[in-house]
């Protein structure tokens, strides 16, 4: 059994340290390893990210990470990234990474994911060279997310971190008209293919908690959904990847 502490949107900053530390204090011994979907700042500057790096040093468990939008917000996203780095949290950009935990072979493939909508209102790869970036950053992001997930095949299990949704049913309470810029079905294809045990993101904060891709449960995690600092994901594999199970509890 892996113990995951999810949670996105923790905005990070001076105002908030003393909750923050707090949050990542009540984690030991309720937690094997720690996922972060993004938004870890206010608003992305290096300061604020120190908050957050200094909570996570005094956590005894890998803490796995990608970027959200606010933390591209100032333009300090490298700076944002070296300082986590330098407290020792794996920060994703596109990569995979494992660790051993409880003697099952975790893989985590992190990529912040981007905007481009959902069936019916979907950007298409059409126009203006600007609209046309923005649909390849998703594929980027697409291709990354099924890259990682063939790099980690031979994991126990698999878990795909995102900022933005990959399915539209985690957006439920959002204004129909902003799921655009909320996340990407094109994020849920490579997972639909290659497979995952558990997909989590934020970003949506008036979003709702679960969503599918097929069988992979999908999980909006940033902390106004879940109305707690975090959430625990109790994963349970066998040698072979015979058979998984999501349990979840919170912890407040």
């Amino acid at each position: 059994m892996i113990r995951i502490a999810a949670a996105g949107d923790v905005h990070a900053s001076e105002a908030t340290k003393e909750r923050v530390e707090r949050a990542f204090g009540d984690l030991e011994g309720n937690a094997d390893v720690v996922l972060l979907a993004g938004d870890l700042t206010t608003t992305g500057e290096p300061e604020q990210a120190e908050v957050l790096a200094a909570a996570c040093r005094n956590v005894s468990v890998p803490v796995f990470t990608v970027l959200g939008n606010h933390d591209f917000h100032a333009g300090h996203a490298v700076e944002v990234r070296r300082v986590l780095e330098d407290a020792g949290v794996h920060v994703l950009d596109g990569e995979s990474r494992t660790c051993t935990i409880a003697g099952l072979e975790l893989g985590v493939v992190g990529t912040k994911g981007f905007v481009g909508g959902f069936p019916g209102s979907a950007l298409p790869d059409f126009g203006e060279p600007l609209l046309r970036e923005v649909y390849a950053e998703t594929t980027r992001c697409a291709d990354a997310i099924g890259q990682g997930l063939q790099a980690i095949v031979h994991c126990d299990l698999r878990i795909v971190l995102l900022h933005y949704a990959p399915v539209e049913a985690t957006l439920e309470g959002e204004p129909p008209g902003l799921h655009v810029l909320l996340g990407s079905d094109r994020l849920a294809t490579p997972i639909a293919e290659y497979g995952a045990d558990l997909v989590l993101h934020g970003h949506a904060h008036a979003g709702s908690f679960e969503g599918h891709i097929g069988q992979v449960p999908v999980y909006n995690v940033a902390v106004p959904v879940m109305g707690r600092d975090f959430w625990i994901f109790s994963l349970e594999g066998a040698r072979g990847r015979s058979e998984v199970e999501v349990e979840g509890a919170d912890v407040a």
